[in-house]
């Protein structure tokens, strides 16, 4: 199998690792190569995180190169735009439909850019997920990122691993129903 790239893109404390970690140990249960990195941004809250996912029968680097991402999933908006060099050209980008204000657009030195989901897709064949407001709904915000790890597994085909045993064995024992559920959420929102 040719080796496939998935960058998640995210803010400090969005459990954008959690989510890679995750999607790394079903991956390599189910036998493929598997190398994952990560990189964090200056703080551990409010930073930007970025991790990559690659994937296949014999994959020789953790780094994805410009250009040759499958999926860049955003769990807020301006980090899509961020990393939207890395996406290859039929590449596909899932964006949680969040506002987390870097600190210049705080004290008021930059502005948040209103249309970067117009611009994402004049850019990318880009599907908009109100991850965040699912999650609350369900009951706790910090299952979001569950939810967009199930976007990720139905996008790439990967719904045939058993993700449930994955949560079981990897997320405490009270948020495990909830996780289950939520990745069955992140699922379905993609065709």
């Amino acid at each position: 199998m040719k080796t496939k790239n998935i960058l998640l893109v995210g803010v400090g404390g969005q459990g954008t690792i959690t989510a890679a970690k995750l999607l790394t140990t079903g991956l390599m249960e189910e036998g493929f190569d598997v190398k994952m990195s990560e990189i964090h941004g200056m703080s551990q809250r409010g930073g930007s995180v970025c991790s990559q996912v690659r994937y296949g029968d014999d994959v020789q680097s953790p780094v994805i190169e410009l250009g040759t991402a499958d999926i860049i999933v955003a769990f807020e908006k301006m980090e899509a735009m961020r990393y939207i060099e890395f996406l290859k050209p039929d590449g596909k980008v899932i964006v949680n439909n969040s506002e987390i204000w870097p600190m210049p657009v705080v004290i008021g030195k930059k502005t948040y850019n209103k249309d970067i989901l117009g611009e994402l897709k004049k850019l990318a064949t880009t599907k908009v997920i109100e991850a965040s407001d699912l999650a609350l709904k369900m009951g706790n915000e910090k299952v979001t990122n569950v939810i967009l790890l199930g976007t990720i597994v139905k996008a790439m085909g990967l719904d045939n691993i058993n993700w449930n045993e994955i949560i079981k064995n990897n997320v405490k024992p009270k948020f495990v129903d909830l996780n289950m559920k939520a990745m069955a959420k992140g699922m379905a929102l993609v065709s």
